[in-house]
């Protein structure tokens, strides 16, 4: 019985983890818009419709948390957990908004919902792509 038990925790340990999306889910930025002039330091506010927020961790159905990706041409792959970088920030704390700061120029934003273990949905929640200038 214990041996089972350890087989399916290392089985559940290296197999992708997917959870199921809501109905009809849309992951948006509340501020700034596409096309928005910010300063060098800004606040971003993350929306979610139908499907709620919950931290890293916290396997609840219908629920992730905010990955935001900054100046990603390509997504990263949407069958592992999102990489962290200074490109894929993730906010496991279930935050629904964060201070930046970026250089002047041209940038692009994209959000990404993870699962608590950080894989995209099976379906996967990601926001329109947003170019913003910073002064």
């Amino acid at each position: 019985m214990k041996l089972t038990a350890l087989i399916s925790a290392v089985l559940l340990s290296i197999i992708p983890t997917f959870a199921v999306a809501g109905d009809d889910p849309t992951l948006y930025f509340i501020t700034p818009q596409d096309g928005d002039v910010v300063s060098s330091e800004f606040t971003i506010q993350f929306g979610l419709r139908d499907m709620g927020v919950a931290p890293a961790g916290v396997e609840k159905d219908n629920t992730g948390h905010h990955h935001l990706l900054i100046d990603v041409d390509t997504l990263p792959p949407m069958d592992a957990p999102l990489p962290k970088s200074d490109q894929v920030r993730h906010f496991g704390g279930g935050q629904t908004e964060t201070s930046l700061s970026l250089p002047p120029g041209k940038h692009t934003l994209q959000l990404v919902l993870g699962n608590y273990a950080h894989i995209p949905h099976k379906a996967p929640v990601i926001s329109k792509k947003i170019t913003i200038t910073v002064k």
